[in-house]
């Protein structure tokens, strides 16, 4: 039951809707109960003055020549029927039922009450339609093998009534003062409980856009405090997202402005008078370059953003690890032509047992592409002693994983480095290799979306050549789809 309707749910309105439903529900039984009360309260005092005139109507009941007799004097029977508000009966009955006094029409007690202990009984009754209080005893009197004689007083219920009204006015009166004020002191309670709330909603409204700050904890009630920290534990989120986007922004700018600036100068040059043919070619040729070479950034930049973009929604599916990475490898055998690098697989073949696992297609050709594509930029090649890149996908079927590698033969990456080289744009030093320094920033975000973590080790440790091996290893699936 609700008492206050409302289209939109209030934490104000619920709260005092708990409180007040019961108090209004409890508020009538309250008025039964005090009822029911009253009556017993109004009827003890009557109760006992029944009591105190059958035990004084008893002792009138003698025996006299043999016979039961019973004498009211005139005044005592002028008192007993005294009364300004109800009617008093009595009834006096012998040993063997025959009437000695009184009314002849009071009803008689039930039969199996019979008893000798001179103890008082009471019963509600009916006579002539009125409703009546009755108090009964059982007298012995002085004869051989003579029962009990019967005395009975009654009155009418009107002054039990009276009273019982008189005191459920007394009782409830009060209450229809106490229950308003009741619930103005609830609903000032609870005004003054949820204060807080709103005086947080005042400082956060109150705070700039660009505030990011977390909100004092301590300032709020212990019950708000878990909902704080969630607010708090969100803004020092977005400040992460936010400050992510700006470092991304800026060395987006930055990492494209080297080759804007090339294109630029590359154009000034070709439009100088007196330009020859060969070098109007030979600035196109630069322009060319700084063109792919801006369009590989801006491709690197964007599966950067979509890979960090998309971490907290990474729709992962059953996949073959092996014919996954073949095709990446075939993909990049013109580059690695071109750069005359030996590019190949070695590992297990597509459907072999243990090479399936649950990833994104899209994220984890992404990841390979990057692996070959840095193995590839960083590994020097002549047509006399070509480089090699071997990528492999190894299966441990009891270990229940899947270890993609990818290695080359080229210098490596010396131990101080190898944390550096996941970081954005950061290029090792000493290499004159073209690349934009976002491949492996984009294959570690990648892998960290899979639950994964990537290894980078030398091949050949001490070797003049030590190679490079980069190793990512899966949880593999324990059967195929």
């Amino acid at each position: 039951m609700k008492i206050f309707q409302r289209e939109q749910r209030s934490l104000f309105g619920e709260i005092l809707d708990w409180m007040l439903t019961p108090l209004l529900l409890l508020w009538p039984v309250s008025l039964a109960l005090t009822w029911l009360v009253a009556q017993g309260l109004a009827n003890k005092p009557f109760d006992r003055a029944l009591e105190y005139n059958a035990h004084a109507l008893a002792q009138l009941v003698t025996v006299q020549g043999g016979k039961v007799q019973f004498n009211l004097p005139q005044p005592a029977s002028e008192i007993l029927r005294a009364d300004e508000s109800d009617i008093v009966y009595y009834q006096v009955l012998s040993p063997t039922g025959a009437y000695l006094s009184g009314e002849r029409d009071l009803p008689p007690p039930p039969p199996e009450e019979r008893t000798f202990s001179g103890e008082v009984r009471l019963r509600d009754a009916e006579l002539r339609g009125v409703d009546i209080r009755v108090a009964y005893i059982w007298v012995r009197v002085p004869l051989p093998d003579a029962p009990a004689a019967l005395v009975q007083v009654a009155e009418t219920r009107s002054k039990r009534s009276v009273l019982a009204t008189e005191i459920i006015k007394g009782v409830m009166l009060p209450q229809f003062v106490i229950l308003p004020l009741a619930v103005l002191l609830v609903w000032l309670a609870l005004a003054r409980g949820i204060k807080p709330l709103h005086q947080l909603e005042e400082r956060i409204r109150a705070r700039k856009p660009d505030d990011l700050s977390p909100l004092d904890h301590k300032a709020v009630p212990m019950e708000v405090a878990p909902l704080v920290d969630s607010v708090n534990d969100l803004l020092r989120r977005l400040h992460e997202s936010m400050a992510t986007q700006k470092r991304f922004l800026a060395d987006a700018a930055h990492q494209l402005k080297t080759p804007l600036a090339g294109l630029r100068m590359q154009a000034d040059l070709a439009q100088r008078e007196g330009t020859s043919t060969d070098e109007l070619k030979q600035s196109l040729k630069q322009i060319g370059r700084s063109s792919v070479r801006a369009t590989h950034t801006v491709n690197q930049l964007l599966a950067l953003a979509r890979a960090e973009g998309g971490s907290a929604v990474v729709q992962r599916q059953p996949l073959d690890l092996a014919r996954l990475v073949i095709e990446v490898v075939r993909d990049s055998v013109p580059r690695a032509m071109e750069r005359q690098i030996d590019l190949g697989y070695d590992g297990a073949e597509p459907g072999a047992r243990g090479v399936w696992v649950d990833g994104n297609p899209t994220l984890l050709k992404e990841l390979v592409r990057n692996l070959l594509d840095n193995a590839i930029n960083y590994t020097p090649s002549n047509g006399s002693n070509p480089a090699m890149v071997t990528t492999r996908v190894l299966p441990d079927t009891f270990g229940r994983v899947v270890l993609l590698q990818v290695e080359d033969t080229g210098p490596g990456v010396p131990e101080a480095e190898r944390e550096l080289v996941f970081q954005p744009f950061y290029r090792a030093l000493g290499t004159d290799a073209d690349g934009s320094g976002l491949g492996l920033p984009i294959v570690r975000e990648i892998a960290r979306q899979h639950d994964v973590e990537v290894l980078l080790e030398d091949v050949h440790p001490g070797a003049a050549m030590p190679g490079a091996r980069f190793s990512v290893r899966f949880a593999a699936r324990s059967d195929a789809p």
